[in-house]
């Protein structure tokens, strides 16, 4: 070798970095509340029936209980002029807690699908119109033990805390809700419990219905079983 050879540059030291994996995240199934979760009709409609007598108003409470889901100044856009819709609907959710929670149920399966998402290792949301103190007055009152309950979005505002909680599923018995599930990009599971009937959900891009949340369990089974990285989403 010549003396004025270059010598070799000794060999780099590895920089490979490892890269740590991810952990997945768990099945998160959102719910809706009224009619899906509970049927806060009894309760409802005696809410609205004491408004009557308070205000001098008339408002038909039957008429009322058969279109449950949208936010309640929707409702009282119906019964009052537009400049007292807000304080008719703050005067409604003050009488709230006296009038409307003992009446309401919870409706058959609701407490067993909540327990299904638990066992699956998931985390059970309840996502509403209803404002969200009374929400969790309900959950309280019925001893529903959802994980979180997020109140006053409707339709496609339920999709800021669907994909803030990243839900894969959400259980809805009104068009709005299979909106709102739709615009998070889940899954949307239509119950026949409410007001819209199976094709009505259909038409609205449901893509599953059952007709309450009895059959809940056995449906999340077959999905977990069909679809795993709904709970693991390093599978997709």
């Amino acid at each position: 070798m010549s003396a004025h050879a270059p010598v070799p540059a000794p060999a780099p030291a590895s920089t490979s970095v490892s890269t740590p994996l991810s952990t997945p995240a768990p099945l998160v199934v959102g719910f809706d509340l009224d009619m899906t979760l509970i049927d806060s009709r009894p309760g409802i409609r005696a809410c609205y029936v004491t408004l009557a007598e308070r205000t001098g108003a008339h408002i038909d409470a039957d008429l009322v209980v058969s279109r449950l889901g949208p936010p309640v100044e929707d409702e009282m856009a119906h019964w009052f002029p537009a400049d007292k819709v807000a304080e008719m609907a703050a005067l409604y959710r003050k009488l709230y807690p006296a009038y409307a929670v003992e009446g309401t149920l919870a409706l058959p399966g609701a407490a067993e699908a909540i327990d299904a998402v638990h066992a699956a290792g998931g985390r059970a949301i309840v996502v509403t119109a209803k404002h969200e103190p009374n929400a969790k007055l309900h959950m309280e009152h019925l001893r529903l033990t959802p994980d979180v309950v997020v109140g006053d979005l409707w339709a496609e505002r339920k999709a800021e805390a669907l994909k803030e909680y990243g839900a894969h599923v959400y259980v809805g018995d009104h068009v709005g809700d299979v909106r709102g599930a739709r615009t998070a990009g889940a899954l949307s599971v239509g119950v026949t419990t409410g007001p819209c009937g199976a094709e009505e959900l259909r038409t609205a891009g449901a893509d599953v219905v059952i007709t309450d949340l009895l059959a809940f369990p056995g449906w999340l089974s077959a999905y977990l079983a069909d679809a795993p990285e709904a709970a693991d989403p390093s599978l997709a």
